[in-house]
């Protein structure tokens, strides 16, 4: 097992960030740690990567437990690494931001340039080598990090929202370079994330944090469930045996269907009509996010719902309202 946490707490000023009575992390898999935001997922990568402790529970690493005082720590450091959602990178150039690391653990020279060469190829940089890397793009910056921190060879890399501030093109460069980790080192790989469709088509398995917790079996709006029809053959996907969603096409059979949050529509409780595929809950979070709102919605399971602003000024909503949530056909994929 590569990590495996017991009963473990994590608090700030009186309030719980963490409270996982049981989580179990296999080696060389990628993982996407999904939820909104303070759910926990920054909180859990730097507990994962002994940069700070828990206030209760256990963690073990290689199924051993680990001693937050122990002296230990620092050589259990060297294997897990953390590229932060807004890296810093020194004001020098690229290569030598790569090399700072090697650098650091007394490496040799000539191994250092070697080490350099082989990480800015990896993700594509190799002719930024000498450019100055405070001058370097949103993406360009983050794959600098990812070459960083892979140049100190660890076991684990944990990665907090790697495309959070980079352009679409970059994106997709940054997936792909998290696939190329995993495929040439075979590496053990944790990302944090919003982006529900990033995380299912990146991940081997995906643990979604709901206030602290994981919920077991389910995360951001991408569900397990049984596909059927009707007498008239419209298709429905059930999902926990309660929850009926209508699905434009699948093959009947147990299936995993992604809810986009952009064509779900929400209203307050008693102004939308009803009809089969509405689901009542209550409004746990709002997320301001640009020019649209992020609302995380409790209707017996965390369902995650993206409304344009001015759609949400002419139907505002607050913490608790009790709201109905209609997800139509067009909204439910199975994947």
């Amino acid at each position: 097992m590569l990590f495996e946490l017991k009963n473990l707490i994590k608090t700030y000023q009186d309030r719980t960030v963490l409270d996982i009575e049981q989580l179990s992390l296999t080696p060389e898999k990628i993982y996407g740690l999904l939820g909104p935001n303070g759910s926990g997922k920054t909180t859990l990568l730097e507990i994962l990567g002994f940069l700070r402790p828990p206030d209760s529970g256990r963690i073990f690493y290689q199924s051993r437990p680990v001693d937050f005082s122990g002296r230990l720590l620092r050589r259990l450091r060297r294997e897990i690494v953390l590229v932060q959602q807004s890296p810093v990178l020194f004001t020098t150039t690229v290569s030598k931001n790569v090399e700072f690391g090697l650098k650091v653990r007394q490496v040799p020279k000539k191994s250092r340039a070697k080490t350099v060469d082989e990480m800015l190829d990896l993700v594509g940089l190799r002719g930024l080598a000498s450019a100055a890397a405070h001058h370097l793009s949103g993406g360009e910056t983050q794959r600098v990090a990812i070459a960083r921190a892979l140049a100190c060879s660890p076991r684990v890399i944990l990665l907090d929202e790697p495309t959070a501030n980079v352009d679409a093109e970059h994106q997709a460069v940054v997936e792909n370079i998290i696939r190329e980790i995993k495929s040439a080192k075979g590496l053990s790989i944790i990302f944090t994330t919003h982006n529900m469709v990033q995380a299912a088509r990146l991940a081997e398995e995906i643990v979604f944090l709901f206030d602290g917790r994981p919920t077991a079996g389910l995360y951001e709006n991408i569900f397990s469930g049984v596909i059927g029809f009707d007498g008239d053959r419209r298709g429905y996907c059930l999902i926990q045996e309660r929850f009926r969603l209508p699905v434009a096409a699948g093959k009947p059979g147990p299936a995993r269907v992604l809810v986009n949050p952009r064509l779900i529509k929400i209203k307050p409780q008693g102004t939308a009509e009803a009809a089969g595929s509405n689901l009542s809950g209550l409004v746990r979070q709002l997320t301001w996010e640009g020019e649209q709102v992020r609302v995380l919605v409790d209707v017996g399971l965390p369902l995650t719902v993206l409304v344009g602003f001015e759609e949400y000024q002419s139907h505002p909503l607050s913490v608790g309202r009790a709201v109905v949530v209609d997800c139509p056909a067009e909204a439910v994929e199975v994947i």
